[in-house]
């Protein structure tokens, strides 16, 4: 189960930025405000029956969140709801008031239900998710029905167009002064029907850079920098160029152990750059990473 871990933002003069100490999840002064949700008077499960007919529920979630497929009038919608006091949501709203990208999957409402818990309705996505919740855990990335192992089978441009959107996408996030927390192929949403990746979970994402005050932060072990299991730490911009190098190595490989690397000697070295177990010799910024990839991806 994941959970809400403790941070400290680094001092202004140092690498960090003034904060609201009224606030429960800090953010800059020059960050706009988070949107605050909308109270509605009735509680959870009948103001979901009211939004339209519930399709599917998602119970496996990490977050502990419970999570809807409703179909409304308007169109089908994803529903996660939160329980009152939810770091998470707060967050969520703060990172979504922050950064618009249009990988990045973005709530279209918020709501505060009198029964105590709060709800965030995104707009349905078609596709599969790249790393599900699933009773059979890791074995689901090797299921050859599975979104994973059919992502991995695409022809190589549409893998490559897919990561470019990721980095894209946290591109944005770098430069609304966010960093990447617990982000892994769980994150990760691919409409095959219409070659579109998503990022569909950002609600672990805060403003950086901080020091790490717990033991570890949340995340999967797989994509996760050194630095994140390391209390008093500095988590910043070189630690998501160091999530996403990861996922460049694990999405572009045709297995799950990484022993079938599909890509170029040029793309591997800019891999190697990205995952140094050292920050300050990873690229500095996710943009720099984004270009260097491109320029590696590149026909030669």
């Amino acid at each position: 189960m994941r959970h809400s871990w403790p941070v400290r933002h680094a001092r202004p003069g140092r690498a960090g930025y003034p904060i609201d100490a009224a606030d429960t999840v800090p953010y800059r002064r020059d960050m706009p405000r988070p949107p605050i949700p909308t109270p509605v008077d009735s509680d959870l499960p009948a103001w979901i029956d009211a939004l339209g007919t519930r399709f599917a529920t998602f119970e496996l979630q990490g977050s502990g969140c419970v999570s809807y497929g409703v179909a409304t009038p308007t169109g089908r919608r994803f529903v996660k709801t939160f329980q009152a006091g939810h770091d998470s949501l707060r967050r969520a709203l703060a990172v979504h008031g922050a950064v618009a990208h249009e990988a990045i999957a973005a709530p279209v409402g918020a709501f505060r239900l009198r029964s105590g818990e709060h709800a965030l309705v995104y707009p349905w996505l078609d596709g599969g998710v790249l790393y599900p919740a699933d009773p059979r855990g890791a074995a689901v990335r090797t299921d050859p029905d599975g979104a994973m192992a059919r992502f991995r089978a695409l022809p190589l441009d549409r893998v490559e167009a897919a990561l470019d959107a990721v980095l894209d996408a946290h591109v944005a996030v770098a430069a609304a002064g966010f960093v990447a927390v617990d982000f892994y192929d769980g994150c990760l949403l691919y409409d095959f029907a219409a070659s579109r990746m998503h990022v569909v979970d950002v609600d672990e994402y805060r403003p950086g850079p901080f020091t790490l005050e717990a033991a570890r932060l949340p995340g999967s072990t797989r994509f996760m920098a050194p630095e994140e299991f390391r209390r008093g730490a500095v988590i910043d911009e070189r630690t998501t160029v160091f999530n996403l190098g990861r996922t460049l190595r694990l999405l572009l490989d045709a297995g799950d152990v990484e022993a079938a690397w599909r890509g170029s000697d040029r793309q591997t070295a800019v891999i190697t750059t990205a995952t140094d177990a050292r920050p300050e010799h990873r690229h500095v910024t996710v943009a720099e990473l984004a270009g260097a990839w491109r320029a590696a991806t590149a026909p030669a």
